[in-house]
């Protein structure tokens, strides 16, 4: 972590605390899991801001659909497809760059 910190104390269910106990910095993973859900739910507050709600229904029938994929494709063909989907992406990205006038 870097810049000024703030300590606070919690209380944890048995399971949660149990957990941290075999993390060698609990502090940095319950900053990463915090900044997760920021994440996520700055992803939603962005889908939103464009029309488009996440629901519980929809983010279960996605997660139903992953676990399918998931069972049904060989991690090979996973891998593959991810590689893909990262390359287009970032051709989107430098694509974006490129027609970006210049400041």
């Amino acid at each position: 972590m870097t810049g000024p910190v703030t300590k606070r104390s919690f209380s944890l269910p048995q399971d949660v605390a149990e957990r941290l106990e075999h993390e060698p910095n609990a502090s940095a993973y319950v900053v990463d899991a915090v900044r997760a859900r920021m994440r996520a739910e700055d992803l939603d507050a962005e889908l939103a801001r464009r029309g488009m709600t996440v629901s519980a229904e929809g983010r279960a029938r996605a997660r139903a659909q992953r676990a399918q994929v998931e069972q049904d494709w060989s991690p090979g063909r996973r891998a593959a497809l991810r590689e893909r989907s990262r390359r287009a992406a970032q051709e989107m990205v430098e694509g974006a760059d490129r027609q970006a006038p210049a400041a």
